[in-house]
């Protein structure tokens, strides 16, 4: 399969668990006693969507999001909605794995115009004979 350019969030599912527990912060008994903060793992390794290469660019470019099994963790708990926060991760693993597919366009390497390089050559000149003019006894 080739580089995905646009990842359907249906096509990653399969591959996602999710874990929920108490947020944490401001919100008295509701927080107490609500699971609203969802955290998704998504395997990697069983994403049968994403070609070897592009499971190996995903990794070198999420690896500090990687737990020690490489599923890619990550945590939501922005709202006080369980359903919410699951969508909400989703849409952030989808960003995740867009971002990291991308690849960079390769840097042109550009040199100096012939103008560019006499106006610095001028200048040199000019703070050179300022330093020497400075000087008590330059002769």
């Amino acid at each position: 399969m080739t580089l995905i350019e646009r990842i359907d969030a249906d096509l990653l599912l399969p591959f996602v668990q999710f874990q929920t527990s108490r947020s944490g912060g401001a919100g008295g008994q509701h927080v107490n006693k609500v699971e609203t903060k969802v955290t998704l793992l998504f395997d990697i390794a069983a994403a049968t969507i994403f070609s070897e290469e592009e499971k190996a660019r995903i990794r070198k470019r999420l690896s500090n999001r990687l737990q020690a099994e490489g599923l890619l963790q990550i945590s939501s708990q922005e709202t006080r909605s369980q359903l919410r926060n699951k969508e909400l991760a989703i849409q952030k693993l989808v960003e995740l794995l867009s971002n990291a597919l991308k690849t960079e366009k390769p840097r042109k390497a550009t040199k100096p115009s012939k103008a560019a390089v006499q106006k610095r050559l001028d200048a040199k000149r000019r703070q050179a004979l300022r330093k020497i003019n400075r000087k008590k006894d330059w002769f």
